[in-house]
């Protein structure tokens, strides 16, 4: 770039600028903003070594090293000389620059911004902050500045003389350390808390106080709020060490009035403990008039239940620390006691013997209710007010202590409710927890004194039974199962409760608390497994099948995240013509280690842990774009998906539906839904509901395992039903049991008058289709025709348009 070129582009600039050339370091070209601040002409600077402007030794320095390294540059503050003389203070910065066919000379670009004004602030600001310290240190008093937080802004040393700080903490500046060292000098640490927090509580209020010292000393605080722009931006707090004052009238009349408002009881008496005055506080938490309390006793104000061991106590305190402080109850006029916390300091003449002793004291009933009630919340049940595990754990750590010299045996029970979530999903919440009440006073009238029982959280309860063998722990199992068995009456409702007890004992199932509920735990979810409402004892294989259970849980939901399910589907044929008019969509598993596992052993599994929701949505998003796929290559089949009760409860279930459908791209015709009949008698009116909804959205829907359940033509004729399948349980014995006979019978007479499709299940005889076809069933599906088979091999058969024949057994 040329020179006129450089002075131009620089001219346009809002900051003042030098280009400088080496060797010589002569201003090469600058601009008007530095011509105005320099005051100088811009002729007047070009050919001028660039040191006559910029005089600092840093500047000089610089540039006397600037030829040697001509990468080199600078930012710093600086100071930039005017013709006459001033000084500018500037932030300069030096950068290299290299000008087109000018590689042989060095040139650097200056650029500099004017920080007087700033400079100027910053050195008022330094005044006043001088000032200010001046002003601090210039008081009697001693002086802290805190903010609104209580973080410490300024103190001055007549403060720390009056609290002894130390230099060294007044250097470290720890404001924690500082405040706790003030607070440590009081006689009563909790009340000048507590008035610290009004006073920022109160942040424009102005407050005054007197503060008694352990040492005897007496401290007056005043404390202002500081202002900024109109609002309060901390506190101001003045101290002065009225001791001395005190001794004097004025003073005494100051120390009159704090002893006549302090809300502490004080009394003060003479060398031989008797009281001379008190103050009304004291008055009144002793419930004796002055006149009555004048000239008696100190001593006789608190209790010594240790022969005197409490006074001798005290007057040790105060010949080696000058007062004693602890709890101490405290005997009232009207024979009642309180806990009170006092303060008791002595006072000494000039040779050292007592002159007086001056004693502090305030009531503790309210905090000693309040621990109280925390201790009671935190190893108590807020509901039942029953032990907690908590509490529970402690009495029987207790037991197991090994201070103990023999370890009486002992029995824990672990109770959970039957079926308590349908008492509170009809009833509400409210109705649940009054229930668990009434379940508690039962089970408790069951027991001894001796025994705990625990309340563990929602409908599980703990007994500990204290000295107790199996046979007394069968007994109490019993007893409460009996109890519970008795109709209940609330909100004149009668209704009924049953519950599921495991049993564990102590030493043979487990050496501690941990282990024992673990062990009942789970000895009461094998009582849950065989139909609830009875007990049963721990034995160490049910913890084999439970890590069995648990494995196959994890192992299950692994399966599903690493998509180790597929899909196999059971043809369905027309009993005359062996077409097939519908598949059934079979999940199969086949694991790294177990192998081919058969649904039988994992589906109870996920329904009973809720994961059936998550494998139903899945078979059911995988169903249906298989049918999908089969529509789109001109084979359409009807595809029937099993769909569990829980996965039908939930409340997206028709959305999901609606979507897998809408997604895939298939007829809603194609879509078979089997549903179980205790989906449609639990909560009817609800199914009703969600059925017609199904039936818009264009699903079949079918029964599946039809005469299991609670077939009545009652609720079927309400249902839009399409199809009912007979259960293989009365297939299997056709033709020759003439029950299973009859019934098939009179299924398909009902499924003929309701309009219902049929379809028989488990079908593997061709004696067994024979005799259906015969009582008018109009399809089936079975080992005959075939067992689930992939999607592929159903595809291929669909395109070759095959009928199915019957297949040999294996």
């Amino acid at each position: 770039m040329s020179l006129a070129a450089s002075a131009a582009w620089i001219d346009g600039l809002l900051e003042a600028v030098w280009i400088v050339e080496g060797p010589e370091f002569h201003v090469l070209a600058t601009n008007a903003a530095a011509a105005q601040l320099t005051e100088r002409s811009t002729a007047a600077m070009v050919g001028q070594p660039v040191t006559h402007l910029f005089t600092d030794p840093e500047d000089v320095f610089f540039w006397e090293n600037a030829e040697h390294d001509r990468a080199a540059g600078l930012l710093s503050n600086t100071r930039l000389l005017r013709p006459d003389g001033t000084v500018l203070h500037v932030e300069r910065r030096i950068t290299p620059i290299a000008p087109a066919g000018q590689v042989d000379k060095p040139t650097w670009l200056v650029g500099v911004v004017d920080r007087s004004r700033q400079q100027k602030n910053e050195d008022e600001l330094e005044r006043l902050l001088a000032e200010s310290r001046a002003t601090l240190e210039s008081t009697a008093d001693g002086m802290l500045v805190c903010g609104l937080d209580g973080a410490i802004r300024a103190f001055n040393r007549r403060f720390a003389q009056i609290w002894e700080i130390p230099k060294e903490v007044l250097v470290q500046r720890d404001d924690t350390v500082v405040h706790r060292m003030v607070a440590d000098q009081l006689l009563d640490m909790e009340s000048y808390r507590g008035r610290l927090s009004e006073i920022f509580g109160e942040i424009d209020q102005s407050a005054s106080d007197v503060m008694l010292l352990r040492s005897g000393r007496v401290v007056q605080r005043l404390s202002l709020p500081q202002f900024s722009r109109g609002r309060v931006i901390g506190r101001v707090f003045s101290f002065q060490d009225i001791t001395e004052r005190i001794s004097a009238e004025q003073g005494l009349r100051l120390a009159a009035r704090v002893f006549e408002c302090s809300p502490e009881a004080v009394f003060v008496a003479d060398a031989q403990h008797r009281i001379v005055t008190a103050n009304p506080a004291c008055c009144r938490m002793a419930r004796y008039p002055l006149e009555r309390l004048a000239g008696s006793s100190a001593t006789d104000l608190f209790e010594d239940h240790d022969a005197g061991r409490l006074f001798t106590d005290i007057r040790s305190a105060w010949e080696s620390a000058g007062m004693w402080e602890g709890e101490v109850w405290h005997r009232r006029g009207d024979g009642s006691v309180c806990p009170v916390k006092l303060a008791w300091v002595v006072l000494r003449d000039g040779h050292g013997s007592v002159s007086q002793t001056i004693g502090f004291f305030r009531d503790l009933s309210g905090q000693r209710e309040a621990q109280r009630r925390i201790e009671e919340l935190a190893f108590s049940d807020a509901l039942t007010g029953l032990p907690n595990r908590l509490l529970l754990a402690r009495r029987v750590d207790r037991q197991l202590s090994p201070s103990k010299r023999e370890k009486l045996p002992f029995a824990v029970l672990f109770l959970d409710l039957d079926r308590f979530k349908n008492i509170n999903d009809s009833m509400g919440h409210q109705f649940g927890d009054r229930v668990l009440v009434k379940v508690a006073e039962r089970v408790k009238a069951c027991l001894r004194p001796s025994d705990t029982l625990c309340r563990m959280g929602g409908d599980e309860f703990v007994v500990h039974l204290h000295d107790a063998d199996a046979l007394s722990a069968e007994g109490v199992a019993q007893r409460v199962l009996q109890s519970l068995a008795l109709p209940f009456l609330l909100e004149d409702m009668r209704f009924s409760v049953s519950a599921s007890i495991g049993i564990s004992l102590y030493p043979q199932d487990g050496n501690s608390l941990d282990d024992l509920v673990r062990h009942a735990d789970t000895a009461m979810f094998r009582v849950k497994e065989r139909g609830r409402g009875s007990y049963r004892f721990y034995a160490p294989e049910m913890n084999v099948d439970l890590r069995a259970r648990m494995s196959l849980e994890h192992a299950m939901r692994e399966a599903l995240a690493r998509r180790r399910f597929v899909l196999h589907y059971q043809p369905q044929l027309h009993l005359r013509s062996g077409a097939m008019v519908g598949v059934e969509a079979l999940i199969r598993w086949v694991d790294e280690e177990r192998g081919n596992v058969v649904p039988s052993a994992f589906i109870p599994l996920a329904e009973e842990s809720g994961f059936i929701v998550q494998i139903g949505a899945w078979v059911l998003e995988e169903a249906v774009r298989q049918a999908a796929v089969w529509q789109q290559a001109g084979t359409a089949v009807v595809v029937s998906i099993n769909v569990s009760p829980l996965q039908f409860r939930q409340a997206d279930f028709v959305d999901r539906v609606a979507s897998a459908i809408r997604v895939a791209g298939v007829s809603p015709e194609l879509i078979e839904l089997e549903l179980t009949e205790s989906i449609l008698v639990q909560e009817a009116d609800e199914a009703l509901q969600r059925l017609h909804e199904l039936v818009k959205v264009g699903v079949r829907l079918a029964i599946d395992d039809f005469g299991t359940g609670y077939s009545s033509l009652a609720y079927l004729k309400k249902f839009p039903i399409h199809r009912v399948k007979i259960d293989q349980s009365f297939v299997r014995e056709l033709p020759n049991d003439s029950s299973d006979h009859a019934i098939v019978t009179a299924m398909l007479a009902m499924a003929r008058a309701l309009r219902f499709d049929t379809v028989a299940e488990g079908v593997e005889t061709e004696a067994q289709r024979d005799c259906l076809l015969d009582l008018g069933c109009a399809h089936f599906q079975g080992f005959l025709c075939a067992p689930g088979l992939p999607a592929s091999d159903i595809g291929q058969r669909l395109r070759d348009g095959e009928s199915f024949r019957p297949v040999a057994r294996v």
